[in-house]
């Protein structure tokens, strides 16, 4: 009922946007002519303003501290997005709405951007009572919240990110064509800095006492654990509003104690409630994690940026893994 009621709301937005007088195509002689941008989660917003510098604005969608499994845009929202050069999500198991809601109502010269294309995707895996793979949530037969146990949360992944900054780049280019130098330069750029991103975490997590890390949280950081050959295991699927059961809880405490863990994680815009329960059980200390899914209000401010956000993390993974 939802969906259609947001969609029905799209097409209305969308049909009065293109009754309306319309704006003079981008003049691409113009550099002075800044490129409009959306986007809906926090790496894409970070990576799309490196990448698009001084000749773009960009907007970040999902207000800050907004838990964004849950988020649905609102008539407001679609008003932003029709008026956009550029639209670009994550993919469609992270912003259902988006392909459901925007393919053949968008405005024709909105160009929208599934960040994920040419990416490799991963799948949640159910059986995670042995420790056979890289990562995994302890399901007792319910299945997971975005399409048919799809991991979103492909941007954990840094050579992921690199591919995610080539489609926006891209995307900057058809709009802007005058600038694809540009354009091309800061992306070559940033890249670089996730390489060496990349590099780091491989070395930093390569001489570790513990090869397993147990998150109190929802099913964030596969794409994390699988790149860097660590055993993943978080108490929710990859919606974080499913409550865990108590032997799922049962469960992580017996990986706690089996695998003589000091640490457990939790992590942001979501309540620690579960890694608390986890750390009172078993006496071991709370570590964050950031998915980087969205960020706060003061760390907006703050000028908090995705790599920023990665390094942190890798000192907390070195911290709660004794790595030397």
């Amino acid at each position: 009922m939802r969906t259609s009621v947001i969609a029905t709301c799209i097409l209305l937005i969308f049909t009065l946007s293109g009754c309306q007088k319309s704006s003079p195509p981008l003049d691409n002689k113009d550099s002075s002519k800044k490129i409009t941008v959306v986007t809906t989660l926090f790496p894409l917003y970070d990576f799309a303003r490196i990448i698009g510098g001084d000749k773009s604005n960009v907007t970040l969608l999902l207000p800050p501290g907004v838990e964004a499994h849950s988020f649905e845009p609102k008539p407001a929202d679609l008003v932003t997005i029709s008026k956009a050069d550029v639209f670009v999500y994550t993919n469609a198991a992270m912003e259902p709405w988006a392909t459901k809601l925007l393919n053949g109502v968008a405005p024709p010269a909105l160009r929208i951007v599934d960040a994920s294309t040419g990416a490799t995707m991963l799948t949640t895996e159910k059986d995670s009572n042995e420790e056979k793979g890289h990562g995994g949530h302890i399901d007792e037969g319910h299945d997971h919240d975005h399409a048919g146990g799809i991991d979103p949360h492909l941007w954990l992944d840094f050579k992921n990110a690199m591919i995610m900054v080539d489609n926006l780049t891209a995307a900057f280019i058809a709009k802007d064509p005058a600038n694809e130098s540009y354009y091309k330069a800061n992306a070559t750029t940033y890249k670089a800095e996730l390489q060496k991103l990349d590099a780091d975490f491989s070395a930093g997590l390569a001489t570790c006492d513990k090869r397993v890390f147990i998150h109190g949280g929802h099913y964030a950081f596969g794409y994390l654990a699988a790149r860097y050959g660590l055993t993943y295991r978080s108490a929710q699927a990859v919606n974080p509003d499913a409550e865990p059961t108590p032997s799922t809880i049962a469960q992580l405490l017996k990986l706690v104690k089996s695998n003589g863990l000091k640490y457990v994680y939790a992590e942001e815009l979501v309540s620690p409630r579960i890694s608390e329960v986890i750390a009172k059980e078993t006496g071991v200390k709370i570590l964050m994690l950031h998915g980087a899914h969205n960020i706060s209000k003061d760390d907006l401010a703050g000028g908090a940026t995705f790599i920023g956000l990665m390094r942190k993390n890798l000192e907390q993974l070195r911290l709660g893994l004794t790595c030397r």
